[in-house]
């Protein structure tokens, strides 16, 4: 099958083919015909199956009215006023779905524009009086520009939760509740989802109308070509077993997550104590730090990037062939989404995980999940470094970590309580595990 197969327009046929794409994804095969359509869609797929195109492409078609099609919208009262409205949970997912947006529309006459927290909401109000055909928004920004009168969503006549999983995940279920009762009744709504919940089961039920179900993947299932194995080691020997993974296996890119802010900040000041260069990505950041640190890593400038739940979904890190849970999630359908970064568009990939003993509970959610056990790897010898006492503090236990569900992304860092030590001068001293431990 073909992409000139599924009814789009010679306009984005042409877009397409200038991305070298030759044949559609299972989940654009499918999806594509029932949104030309105007279905609602529920949608599940795990990332890397490319699902950005499955609702993009034909949106920007019936926008523009191409194929024969009647424009959605038709004659608007106001110009201005978007026509479709993508919501997403991060900055990075909503900037990367206007850049497909933009390139596979570029022959298209369909406005998009993007509009998201953590930057000045000024020129975004003055880009949005300009007018869009499609906007794509985080739910919390798009509030704040309701409420300043800058946005109209009146018009709006299809809508699109993507990454609905990722969204409720981070507390957005009542801004999504909110945005939708700015919109019109009628319209066409699509649902993406990597995994499925009581709460998913129920946003569907009350958003969709008779929708045409599409999933690609098994529920909860992690991609095929990912090779995920776990080393069984002591909380302040995990970083010395990272650096030392990082070196022996000679590996130039790889997406390590933590669970908390400092947690990822304090591990790039260890990477990079280690002679690996490497940047923190996480809501604290700037969005102009992020987006630096991120197209640092893509061209190789940088060999490890830090992050937090932040980047679990949505960045576009094509062939990336590592991905290291230095701490385990808390909620272990985060694992799957974290993994997904790896072993993209049929590409192979390795996932490690870096369990400690207190984490073991946590390894079996994961595993429960997944309903197979992950195997366990030999530690292999790696040299015990010294490191500045700043770069060292006690990390927090999983069980007192809040999960990261801010709009920002990654959770608040909380300090473990202390072992029974002197007082030290600075917080957390110096490392305090630098002996060998038996292994559980």
């Amino acid at each position: 099958m073909s992409f000139s197969d599924l009814g789009l327009a010679p306009e984005l046929l042409r877009a397409v083919a200038e991305k070298a794409y030759t044949e559609p994804t299972p989940i654009q095969s499918r999806a594509i015909p029932a949104v030309l359509e105007g279905r609602d869609v529920l949608a599940g797929a795990q990332t890397g199956t490319g699902k950005t195109a499955a609702f993009v492409l034909p949106i920007l078609q019936r926008l523009a009215g191409l194929g024969g099609l009647t424009p959605i919208g038709g004659a608007q009262p106001d110009r201005r006023a978007p026509r479709c409205l993508v919501l997403t949970p991060t900055r990075e997912l909503a900037a990367q779905i206007a850049e497909s947006a933009t390139t596979y529309g570029r022959y298209v006459p369909v406005r998009v524009q993007v509009v998201f927290g953590g930057v000045n909401i000024n020129p975004q109000i003055s880009a949005l009086r300009s007018g869009c055909d499609l906007l794509i928004a985080t739910p919390g920004r798009l509030l704040d520009l309701a409420q300043q009168g800058a946005v109209n969503l009146r018009n709006v006549q299809v809508l699109v939760l993507d990454e609905a999983d990722r969204m409720l995940d981070m507390g957005f279920i009542r801004d999504i509740r909110r945005v939708i009762k700015l919109l019109p009744e009628r319209r066409q709504n699509l649902l993406f989802s990597a995994t499925y919940n009581d709460d998913i089961r129920q946003l569907a039920q009350g958003l969709l109308r008779d929708p045409v179900a599409v999933e690609v993947a098994a529920r909860n299932a992690t991609a095929d070509r990912v090779d995920q194995s776990v080393y069984k080691v002591t909380k302040d020997h995990k970083r010395h077993l990272l650096a030392h993974l990082i070196k022996d296996g000679n590996w130039f890119q790889v997406l390590i997550f933590t669970r908390t802010k400092h947690g990822a900040n304090r591990l790039t000041q260890q990477l990079e104590g280690a002679g690996i260069k490497a940047a923190a990505i996480h809501g604290n950041k700037s969005q102009g730090a992020r987006t630096r640190a991120l197209a640092d890593f893509k061209d190789n400038r940088i060999t490890a990037l830090v992050a937090t739940e932040v980047a679990a979904r949505g960045l576009d890190i094509k062939e990336l062939p590592h991905v290291v849970n230095y701490e385990l999630p808390n909620v272990p359908e985060d694992y799957v989404h974290r993994i997904g970064r790896t072993a993209r568009a049929g590409a192979s990939g390795q996932a490690v995980s870096l369990v400690s003993p207190d984490e073991a509970p946590l390894l079996r959610d994961i595993e429960r999940l997944l309903k197979r056990s992950l195997p366990v790897l030999p530690l292999p010898p790696f040299p015990i470094t010294s490191a500045p006492a700043h770069a060292e503090r006690p990390q927090p236990a999983p069980h007192r970590e809040a999960h990261g569900g801010t709009r920002s992304g990654g959770g608040p860092g909380r300090s473990a309580p202390r072992r029974s030590r002197p007082p030290a001068r600075h917080p957390g001293g110096r490392d305090s595990g630098m002996r060998r431990q038996r292994m559980h």
